[in-house]
């Protein structure tokens, strides 16, 4: 298939190669030239973004903000003026259900199936293509496209109509709040009564308090290791709209809301661009005491 690929971020790049590797033709579009290098040298063609719509049976999105979908897709030089009728349009972007139902509505009045289609698994489930993702949208479409998804994926499913992949997303975003600060809490106490952190995360791992963010951004704490397989800004991006979301349904969520006080604190230590591990410092500078 001909397909269209714009953001070729920390995830993008290995999702790209996925698609170059089951044989699709693909076309790709980021601002940053260097950052789609990698894609390029596997064999993608670097494109303007109206180039990439007229020519593509699907289009994917992988970027970083809300804002940039809109202006990507509905904005006045907007990929929806120039995709072919019969299109698919997909959206990766963790964004704001809202923003999913209207580019749902615009894309069918022109012809165009729409899926919003977040993702989860960070940059390791990107890289050995076991990605989980959470689509809202029509069957139809769904099944237009399902071959190519699993290139990347390990489960996909659609969640019902537009915008409840978004809502999916949150969900997970929500869970992995609670997750993250456990974690955080769980290692500086566990270094504060002279635990060794490594045995205490293979032994905890096996347990029923295991997670993705114990066992692989805990170690990744404990190393030191702070580059980012998500960035911060872009979760608390996220943590900002579930709240949102949450106070348009009349949900007090706090501990979701703590969580994103902390991820900002940590902007003002200049975190914004570490990965969503380095949570860790925030509660270090807190405590005034540090596990490395």
């Amino acid at each position: 298939m001909n397909i269209g690929w714009i953001g070729t971020g920390v995830m993008g790049v290995s999702m790209c190669k996925h698609i170059l590797k089951a044989g699709h033709k693909l076309r790709i579009y980021n601002r940053t030239v260097a950052k789609a290098q990698p894609v390029i040298e596997a064999g993608a063609e670097f494109v303007q973004p109206r180039e990439l719509a007229e020519n593509s049976d699907i289009v994917f999105l992988m970027l970083g903000y809300p804002k940039d979908v809109e202006e990507v897709v509905l904005g006045e030089h907007g990929i929806l003026n120039h995709m072919k009728k019969g299109a698919v349009l997909v959206d990766h972007t963790t964004s704001s259900p809202e923003l999913a139902e209207r580019i749902f509505k615009a894309a069918n009045e022109k012809g165009i199936e729409s899926i919003d289609a977040p993702v989860s698994g960070g940059d390791i489930g990107a890289r050995e293509g076991r990605l989980v993702v959470m689509c809202g949208g029509e069957q139809k479409a769904l099944d237009r496209i399902n071959d190519v998804l699993k290139v990347y994926s390990a489960n996909v499913q659609l969640m019902g109509g537009p915008g409840l992949g978004q809502h999916t997303k949150m969900v997970n975003q929500i869970v992995l709040a609670g997750n993250m600060i456990g974690t955080v809490e769980g290692l500086l106490y566990g270094h504060k009564c002279g635990l060794s952190l490594e045995q205490l995360i293979n032994t905890i791992k096996s347990g029923a308090a295991n997670s993705t963010a114990w066992s692989v951004l805990g170690l990744r704490m404990v190393k030191g290791d702070f580059e980012p397989g998500f960035y911060v800004e872009h979760y608390i991006k996220d943590l900002s709209i579930a709240i949102n979301e949450a106070n348009r349904m009349n949900l007090s969520l706090p501990g979701l809301a703590l969580v994103k006080q902390l991820y900002h604190a940590l902007v003002a230590q200049g975190g914004a661009r570490n990965g969503t591990q380095a949570l860790l410092l925030a509660l270090e500078t807190l405590n005034n005491h540090k596990i490395r």
